[in-house]
């Protein structure tokens, strides 16, 4: 209960950014970014585990409502998964993403930014990359993810440099879920096993407004 109403709390705050009406000349962008993500699992208990690097991608939709701040919406296909330290198994977890976030941003032509807010998540596909355990049973590698739907906060930080009505832009993002991937009720193994994910990110933006 107390991670959804901070989770809650979050998103009402980015969505009443939003809802203020406007001082300054708006600006609208459109853009898409690529990029490469580590990610792992909190596993509560542990769980020997490395950064599984992955792909991450999408659609950015960002609206600047006033002076320095402004929405960021994106919707993104996001690889997660953990890879086990001793190299034996990887799992890999493919989600589509909608992050949504208040966009706050220093300068003229060229801009450093900052974004934070709340993401919701639900995962498409997994599959194991690895599997060199012999009638493994470890929980975490017979169990089946048992809830797709995931939600968390995301932020980062970044540079972005304006091209007459276009921008390109780097940013680095640590998300982190506060829901898990397996069930946490007292008579599961895991107590918590949630996503902790990593990026790095090159965006593409056109502005329309």
């Amino acid at each position: 209960m107390r991670k959804i109403s901070i989770f809650l709390c979050i998103f009402l705050f980015s969505a009443n950014l939003f809802a203020q009406p406007s001082s300054e000349k708006p600006e609208i962008y459109f853009g898409t970014t690529q990029g490469i993500s580590a990610s792992m699992i909190n596993f509560s208990p542990s769980v020997n585990q490395g950064m599984l690097l992955g792909y991450n991608g999408g659609l950015i939709f960002r609206h600047i409502t006033e002076k320095n701040v402004g929405l960021q919406v994106e919707l993104n296909f996001f690889q997660r998964g953990w890879k086990e330290t001793d190299s034996i198994y990887s799992r890999r977890l493919n989600y589509i993403e909608l992050p949504f976030m208040t966009h706050i941003y220093f300068g003229n032509k060229s801009r450093f930014f900052f974004n934070i807010g709340p993401k919701i998540s639900y995962l498409l596909t997994e599959n194991v990359l690895k599997n060199e355990t012999v009638s493994s049973e470890k929980v975490q590698h017979v169990k089946s993810i048992e809830n797709p739907f995931d939600y968390g906060i995301c932020g980062g930080l970044g540079f972005m440099f304006r091209i007459r009505k276009n921008v390109l832009q780097l940013d680095a993002r640590a998300n982190y879920s506060l829901s898990d991937i397996f069930s946490n009720n007292k008579t599961d193994f895991f107590d918590s096993s949630n996503n902790i994910n990593f990026s790095v990110n090159l965006g593409w933006l056109w502005q329309v407004k």
